[in-house]
């Protein structure tokens, strides 16, 4: 039986974007890298989700995109995203925070 993905955590970098998919009881499934092509095949691919972004200067552009395919879009400022780090905030661990079922995303 395949799982199917729920949320994924994607945050954005200039070169390198950073996805974490986890299923509906909370396993991490997907932890990888990805590079600016492969970002529209990667959620081409995938069955529609809620896709939560970090906002920043291209957030908007990559919310359309994904829109698009058919995902629900949500955009945190990083004020909520921070709180939600573990350890030092940095593209791996800002993933990883809005994917948090505690997260104020989803409060």
């Amino acid at each position: 039986m395949e799982q199917e993905v729920v949320i994924i955590g994607l945050d954005l970098a200039r070169n390198v974007f950073l996805v974490q998919a986890i299923v509906a009881d909370g396993e991490v499934l997907i932890r990888r890298k990805l590079s600016f092509s492969e970002v529209i095949r990667f959620f081409g691919e995938l069955s529609p989700c809620l896709v939560a972004i970090e906002a920043c200067a291209s957030a908007h552009y990559w919310a359309r995109e994904l829109i698009a395919f058919g995902h629900k879009v949500h955009l945190m400022p990083q004020a909520y995203v921070r709180p939600y780090v573990k350890r030092g905030k940095t593209d791996a661990a800002d993933a990883e925070a809005v994917t948090r079922p505690t997260c104020a995303l989803w409060l």
